[in-house]
């Protein structure tokens, strides 16, 4: 029983608060797209204003996503795909949601030591995001992995919300759950879109401005 309250929670949480940040990330950094650089500013001064901004980071952003990610890979590790046996896209479903919820996790610690770490450690502002994101998206390398990251992260999300709505009982019958999985496989396309534009929106011009400006400011901290 405590491996059935385990998976219910664990399944919550991907839904609430996780997915529902997920989609807040989506929008502000969406922003870069429609407004450049000073609409993505505005996006972050205003998240970074909220009361109590530490305390609801820890509360539902960090804790929810430590357990649903550790309790993830134990679900990945225990997992018996039975693709080669049984071709459903229903298994195939099943197996690229452990594939993809590693590569999320993973690219989630990497990008959050690159990002809100570095702001709290003071080696980065929040007005300089714009310009960290720019010098990682513009190294080839960096920007492939992020492609994958930000592509595996939306298919977490979205067959995730499908998997919730079976298991939480929403969606009960083979035609519902049909329907459903239409309506996530889209909203898949839809969010990597969305996260695929503000990539490439990090990588214009005017982002570049306060990459450069970090890079001069570190290389006059190292000469001090």
């Amino acid at each position: 029983m405590r491996g059935f309250y385990s998976r219910k929670l664990h399944s919550l949480l991907g839904v609430i608060p996780l997915a529902l940040f997920f989609v807040e990330h989506l929008v502000t950094n969406f922003t870069a797209v429609e407004s450049g650089k000073e609409g993505f500013n505005r996006s972050v001064a205003f998240l970074n204003g909220l009361p109590l901004m530490i305390v609801l980071e820890t509360l539902f952003i960090y804790l929810p996503l430590l357990f649903h990610g550790i309790y993830g890979l134990y679900i990945a590790y225990q997992a018996d795909p039975n693709v080669k046996n049984f071709g459903y896209s229903r298994n195939w479903r099943f197996l690229f949601q452990r594939i993809s919820g590693v590569i999320t996790f993973v690219f989630i610690i990497w990008h959050v030591f690159d990002t809100r770490i570095q702001v709290a450690l003071g080696n980065v502002t929040h007005e300089e995001l714009g310009g960290v994101m720019h010098g990682i998206v513009t190294n080839p390398v960096y920007f492939i992995l992020y492609l994958i990251s930000v592509v595996s992260a939306s298919f977490h999300f979205a067959n995730g919300l499908w998997a919730f709505m079976v298991s939480w009982g929403i969606t009960v019958g083979p035609r519902a759950q049909k329907v459903s999985s239409y309506i996530c496989m889209t909203l898949f396309v839809v969010v990597s879109i969305g996260f695929i534009a503000s990539l490439l929106a990090f990588r214009s011009a005017e982002f570049q401005e306060t990459a450069t400006a970090l890079v001069q400011c570190s290389a006059i901290q190292q000469l001090l």
